[in-house]
């Protein structure tokens, strides 16, 4: 059985002026899933998270969360939707329960357990009681995602989440939105502009240029590519003479120096024939693997190699 999605976009289309910012994009998104949004400077992601979040107009198609109109039904739609953009606002001179307390009165439904919960989810426990102008920026964004978590939103949205932070607050946060995502089937929508970042934390990935989605997977199906599925990388010296050796095997090896490696474009069952003929030539063989793409290449490769906001 499919699951149903937490927000559904629908030929979503922005003009601001004459020009078209935004060119008919459609995607949907699940609960339980970190989905990661990645675009080139200018591609039209800030302007989709905005009418996302109900803070600017949609020119045309519509976007749903929850089944609920954000143009029709915005306080239905919106009512189930948590977020960050970049740093959190806090009450500084307040503790990090007092900013708590003082967030939950601005809904109808969040008792102190609720308040309690959200504290133990972002693990906050040990100094919640403690004035948030003591906190590390790590801190403060455990802070804001049990802001952003009071309501019991079933989309979260997060904006550069990992702005400013040091590498052990990033692996932190990435922990975090993880779990909230897989153990409280929470949809976690988040852009950022670190993708080494992105490949570890999102389970799916959309890229969108020039205003359109050019490319939308699982991370898994996108990092496997049926061009490089079939390489294999041959660490050997003396680089031209293996070359050579290899171009005489066959002329559908193609084989191609890169950096002080031999690449080959073979079958995995032709790896031992080659090896025989590389040792029969005296080739020194230090290493033989299958090279794996990251989001970056892919990016790169997606995008034309702009620059990522």
């Amino acid at each position: 059985m499919t699951p149903k999605p937490i927000v559904q976009i629908k030929n979503l289309k922005k003009n601001i002026g004459k020009k078209q910012i935004i060119k008919g994009i459609s995607f949907d998104v699940y609960g339980g899933e970190v989905f990661g949004f990645l675009g080139p400077n200018g591609a039209g992601k800030t302007t989709t998270i905005r009418m996302l979040l109900g803070l600017i107009s949609i020119t045309e198609g519509e976007i749903y969360i929850e089944s609920h109109s954000i143009t029709k039904d915005f306080e239905k739609a919106i009512a189930h939707v948590g977020g960050i953009v970049e740093n959190p606002d806090m009450y500084k001179h307040l503790s990090g329960y007092k900013n708590l307390v003082h967030y939950a009165r601005m809904y109808t439904n969040v008792r102190k357990e609720r308040i309690d919960e959200v504290i133990r989810l972002v693990g906050l426990e040990n100094r919640v009681n403690d004035k948030v102008k003591t906190y590390s920026l790590g801190m403060r964004q455990r802070l804001g995602l049990a802001q952003a978590l009071l309501h019991s939103p079933s989309l979260l949205v997060l904006d550069e989440p990992t702005n400013g932070l040091d590498p052990a607050g990033i692996h932190e946060l990435r922990n975090l939105l993880r779990d909230l995502a897989h153990k409280e089937n929470i949809a976690v929508f988040v852009s950022s502009h670190l993708l080494s970042e992105m490949e570890l934390m999102c389970d799916r990935v959309g890229i969108i240029q020039n205003g359109s989605l050019v490319d939308i997977q699982t991370l898994t199906d996108m990092l496997q590519d049926e061009k490089t599925s079939s390489i294999v990388a041959f660490n050997v010296t003396p680089l031209d003479k293996a070359k050579e050796i290899l171009e005489n095997l066959s002329s559908s090896y193609k084989p191609a120096i890169k950096e002080n490696e031999i690449e080959v474009s073979i079958e995995t069952e032709d790896i031992p024939v080659i090896v025989e003929k590389l040792v029969e030539q005296k080739i020194r063989i230090y290493g033989i693997y299958k090279p794996t793409r990251n989001l970056e290449a892919k990016f790169l490769e997606v995008t034309g190699g702009n620059e990522i906001a």
